[in-house]
């Protein structure tokens, strides 16, 4: 039986909310392995001046907890140490 795990995780970009996504979603995968979802809880666009300066975006990112490793899915095991990627 697999167990899933949600996560919550807002980005930024210069650029787009898709390209906000994907940071959110590059960003999670450098600590949390087995990502298979992403839902866009929210956007947001920053105005500065007559034009968009920042997109931001609310996440929430599910993956499938690891049981073999022990480590729950995450790098360095779990919410308490190192989000440093290992390898």
């Amino acid at each position: 039986m697999s167990v899933v795990k949600v996560i919550e995780v807002l980005a930024q970009s210069e650029k787009s909310f898709e390209d906000a996504v994907q940071v959110a979603l590059r960003e999670a995968s450098r600590s949390v392995r087995n990502i298979k979802s992403i839902y866009v809880k929210e956007m947001q666009a920053i105005v500065d001046g007559d034009r968009i300066a920042e997109w931001r975006v609310n996440t929430k990112i599910s993956f499938v907890i690891d049981h073999g490793s022990g480590e729950g899915g995450m790098d360095g095991g779990g919410m308490g140490s190192s989000l440093e990627p290992q390898g």
